[in-house]
């Protein structure tokens, strides 16, 4: 199988494990305050860059449950955003110090866009007239994303590269 191939395949297992486990733990993985325990697959571009599609395809079908168009488009966008400069962070060299940014890069979107989604798609308000909704929405979706990505996603960076079968994997998708 070639790289491009290998690349393909681990891509959409990664937005297939990320929809899964996000429906699946559904009770805390939607709403203002959310413990999203798939986002901490939003690590994987910093070591294998092009799974950042397969995380936005995944996000895209997981909020396909909301219903919600916002929630489907700018949610996945948020994930996406956060995947491409993960995926720039990795591509710098892997320290401490880089992995812990590479944590913060899905919090400070989803805290961003999605924080702005929920009053808009869920209660209709512009977020402009009111930014301590907006404030508070952030705050709830970014501290929950933080909790996920520091408590879960950057021990995983520390683990993963320690073990044969996923440097293995990193060099089959480069």
């Amino acid at each position: 199988m070639n790289n491009k191939t290998q690349l393909l395949c681990v891509s959409a297992v990664v937005g297939a494990a990320y929809a899964v486990l996000t429906v699946a733990l559904a009770p805390i993985s939607y709403g203002a305050l959310q413990f999203r325990l798939s986002e901490a697959l939003c690590i994987l571009p910093y070591f294998i860059p092009g799974t950042a599609w397969g995380l936005a395809a995944g996000c895209c079908i997981a909020n396909l449950m909301t219903g919600n168009i916002f929630d489907i488009i700018f949610g996945s966008l948020a994930t996406l955003l956060a995947a491409f400069c993960t995926a720039r962070i990795g591509r710098r060299g892997h320290t401490a110090l880089s992995a812990l940014c590479a944590c913060l890069m899905p919090v400070l979107f989803n805290a961003v866009v999605v924080g702005a989604v929920i009053p808009q798609a869920y209660n209709g308000m512009d977020i402009f007239s009111h930014l301590g909704v907006f404030a508070l929405n952030a705050a709830q979706v970014g501290l929950g994303e933080a909790g996920v990505m520091l408590l879960v996603g950057y021990p995983l960076t520390r683990l993963l590269p320690e073990k044969a079968f996923f440097r293995e994997l990193i060099e089959k998708c480069k």
